[in-house]
Parts: structure tokens; sequence; C-alpha cells
């Protein structure tokens, strides 16, 4: 009776010990996946403030780059009533050929209208009282200035001006050029952005006035924001940065990333509401919670069985981990030799393109450089021909080994066989003098190891090399890189072989590359 009490009491206690163990890894799980979701949140807002930065910058650089060949073009040939239908002509299509442009303007020293890009030229404006009027009146800098968004006096609408100063022959102040950004166009573009619901993106002047935000409304445009959290951690805390705080426009609690222009006295901040960031977390948490009920419920309806089964339990549950391993260590080597080349043992086709595509993205977002170089071997048919193909695979087996030896040097590197005697190396980082003294590097290697072949200039087995090395460019793909590469590999091959060529212009079509193998 005793020893039946007691087992049920430890069948009991056992019960309750494994409910606690189970609530609380549970809770753990559950608060760590918060801590995910939030964390991939950060990452998407920075990586979208970014993006938003970018496109701000480059709509306000097309726009005074504009500016600056019509100021040179002024202080040049000055401004004169004959010359106005001229001018309004040229403004005219400068405008029309970008499309962020509301209209371009032309001011003498009084603030009255020289030219316009408009159909009409209105005479009874004067804007002598805008704000960046009066500051290229009073500042001899040549440099664009981004003033905050004011209405139109000609559309009644918003409008972000950006404008510079110009100069009479003497020096002293001659009047204004000014672009006018619709703020239309950025509100286009922010709303084809997905954000979730509640979500918001914000461009902001670093003096405190609000360009445009999303959700947009007539009465943020302008609005001053100096006192907000946002800009307070933003001047205190440098030119990027997140932080979780409830907006002070409609206060709701948002995730925001912020990002400066490079050029320009702006920002841009992005927010996600935490409460769309959470929701599916909240669901799966939901669902987690039943479930762990449910198992709960179970466990203290069959902890009566317990004792008798723990040890089959404990069998099986060995049984289920080893097989688990044994699966992952099969997956393992199942996905390494699938991303092999069987022959070289070097990375294959597959993971060449699949690295190729990550580094080229990456090379796109951080503007940073990326090479590749293209080998192959000189006249390996003949070397088949002439000692058959164990003895060819002998040696691209060797060659691949000197290229990875030689080549490999930094973690991101990589070395594929690119198809039959074609060998491929991608240097992230790498500029045009480091991929050419690699890629030299190689050849010299290859020669040196002295395989006889009677099929080439210098007796031995040399390769030919194609390098490239590039900042990709909008519109641009990896298969840019690679035809470039190649385009390289057949200079290389029609110069002479056993030698190393560089691709100079990795833009242009790729044509018959391969007829020097």
């Amino acid at each position: 009776m005793f020893a039946q009490s007691s087992i049920r009491l430890h069948a009991a206690a056992f019960v309750i010990f494994s409910c606690i163990c189970l609530v609380t890894t549970d809770v753990w799980q559950t608060l760590k996946a918060r801590d995910v979701q939030l964390e991939e949140a950060k990452v998407g807002t920075f990586n979208l403030s970014r993006a938003a930065a970018q496109q701000a910058e480059d709509v306000i650089k097309e726009s005074d780059t504009v500016l600056v060949g019509i100021v040179e073009r002024i202080e040049y040939e000055g401004a004169s009533a004959a010359s106005t239908p001229r001018m309004h002509n040229f403004l005219a299509s400068l405008t029309r050929e970008l499309p962020q442009l509301a209209g371009i303007f032309l001011y003498d020293e009084h603030g009255n209208w020289l030219a316009t890009s408009q159909t009409t030229l209105a005479t009874d404006f004067n804007n002598s009282d805008r704000e960046y009027f009066a500051y290229h009146r009073t500042h001899d800098d040549r440099g664009a200035y981004v003033a905050g968004p004011v209405h139109s006096r000609s559309t009644g609408k918003w409008i972000l001006p950006v404008s510079r100063r110009i100069n009479k022959a003497d020096g002293s102040f001659g009047g204004v050029a000014l672009a006018t950004i619709s703020i239309e166009f950025f509100k286009h573009f922010y709303d084809s952005l997905d954000i979730g619901q509640a979500g918001a993106i914000l461009l902001m002047l670093e003096t405190g006035s609000i360009v445009v935000r999303r959700p947009f409304s007539d009465d943020f445009v302008g609005k001053d924001l100096n006192s907000s959290p946002l800009l307070q951690m933003y001047r205190s805390q440098g030119t990027v940065g997140t932080l979780t705080i409830a907006s002070s426009q409609d206060g709701v609690l948002r995730l925001i990333s912020y990002c400066r222009l490079k050029r320009y006295p702006l920002f841009v901040a992005a927010a996600l509401s935490e409460d769309e960031m959470l929701a599916e977390w909240r669901r799966n948490t939901r669902v987690h919670s039943a479930g762990l009920a449910v198992l709960i419920a179970a466990v203290g309806i069959f902890g009566w069985r317990l004792t008798r089964q723990i040890r089959l339990r404990s069998q099986a549950e060995s049984k289920v981990i080893r097989t688990q391993k044994e699966l992952q260590r099969a997956n393992e080597t199942l996905e390494r030799l699938a991303m092999q080349d069987g022959l070289t043992g070097l990375a294959n086709r597959r993971r060449l393109d699949l690295t190729l595509n990550s580094q080229f993205s990456h090379a796109a977002l951080c503007h940073d450089t990326l090479a590749l170089i293209m080998l192959d071997v000189d006249r390996f048919k003949r070397y088949n021909d002439t000692r058959g193909h164990a003895a060819g695979d002998d040696c691209l087996r060797a060659i691949a080994s000197v290229i990875q030896v030689t080549a490999a040097s930094r973690p991101g590197d990589l070395v594929a066989r690119y198809g039959g005697e074609e060998f491929a190396v991608v240097l992230p980082g790498a500029d045009a003098d480091g991929a050419m003294a690699v890629a030299e590097k190689i050849r010299r290697a290859v020669q040196d190891m002295a395989m006889p072949h009677v099929g080439t200039a210098m007796g031995v087995v040399t390769i030919s090399a194609g390098v490239v090395s590039l900042i990709p460019q909008p519109g641009q793909k990896p298969s840019h890189l690679l035809e470039a590469a190649d385009r390289a590999l057949y200079a290389a091959k029609t110069g002479g072989r056993n030698r190393v060529s560089y691709e100079r212009d990795p833009v242009s079509s790729r044509q018959g590359a391969q007829g020097a193998r």
C-alpha cells in the first residue's frame, strides 16, 4: 500500500514538474521568438529607410544637376528678353524629362521672374520673400540649397524648392535658379512601399520641418517636429539609428529607423507598427498556448501511466535522436555534394551562380566592388587527344588545386569549376589591380607546375584568364559580370594565350567569346 502510494506521489510530482518545465520552455521560446521577430523588423525598417533615403538623394541630385547647367549657362550667356522664349523651351524640355519636377524658374536679383518652364511667364509674381531667395541673397555659397516645402504660387501645390545662386560677372548677387520637386512624387513612391496599415515613412529636413509623410495629409507638410523624440535622437546620436516610440502624430507605437541623405540636409525615417510586426507572433503564441494546454491536460490524465512507459519512451526518444542526427548528417552530405564538382572538388556551377547572385546584390547595396576571374586551360582538347581523358582529368584536378591554394585567401572568395576546362574565381571587394594580381599569380603557378603539353608554345600546360571588376549599377545583373569576364578571357585567348586580360568596358554586349577556345 505504501509502495503504491509512493509511486502515485512520485508520478504526481513528476507530472507537476513536467508541466512546469513545459510551461517554462514554451514561455522562453515564445519570448525568444518575439525578440527574433523584432530583430527582423529592425533590419527591415533600416533597409527601408536606406532605400528611401537613396531615392530622395537621387531625386534631389537629378534636380540639382539640372540647376548646375542652367546657372552656368546664365552666367556665361546672360539672360535677356530676346532669349526668354528659347530659355522657356529649354526649361520646359528639362521638366518633361524629369517626372519629379513641378517646374524650373529663373529670378533676377530683385525676385522677378526671368524665365520659367511653365506655359506663360507670370510678371505679377515676385519671389524675393521666399526663404531660398533670402538665403542666396545673403550667402556667397554656390552649392545647392534645399528649403522647407511651400505652396507653389503658380500651381498652388506643395513643392520642395531646390535652388542655386546666380552671380553677375563681378561676383555680386544676380538672382536665383530654382527647381521645384513635387511633393506628390514622393507621396506616390511611398505609397508603393509595403509598410502595413499602420506603418509610416517620413522625409524631413534637419531643421525639423516635415517634407512628406505617409500616411499623407496636407496638415503634415511643413509641420515643425523640433520637439519630437525622433529629431532629438537624430541630433544626439548620429545620421543613422533605430528607436521604438509612440508617434507624436497619431500615438501609434512604432519601430523607427532613420537614415540621413549623404549630400543634402534631410533624413528619412521608416516606421512599422509594433502591433502589426507582432501580429503573427501573437497568433503563433495563441496556437502554442492552446496546444500546451491540451498537452498539460493529456499529461495530467495519463500521468499514472508514466512510470510504466518511461523506459520505453526513453528508448524511443534515443532512437529518434539518433535517426535525426543520421538524417542531418545525410542531408549535410547531400547538400555539400549538390554544391561540389565531382571531378575537382571545387564549387560547381550551381554554387557559383548562387554565390555570384548573392555577392552581386551585396555589392550593389553597399556600392562596393566585385571582381570575377574566368580561367581556361589553353588547348585542352589537344591535351586530351594526345594524352587521353584520364590524364586530362588529372590535369584538371591539379589545376583546380593550384587555383584553390593560390586564389582563395579570404573567407568570402570562391573558386568554382565553370564547366569543362573553365574555372571561375569570385573576389568580393577586389578592385581591378587586386584581381589582376590574383589572376597573374594563378597563371604563373599553373605554368610553374611544368606539366608537359606539346600543344602550347611553352611546351607545358598554361592557362588564360579574363578579369573584370565593377561596382554594380542600376539595371545590371550578374550576367553582365560573367559576360564581361568572358570577353576578357576571349581577348586573352586571341592575344596569344598564357596571359591575363582585363575587361575595361563591362557594359558592352558579349560578342563571340567562344571562338578561341
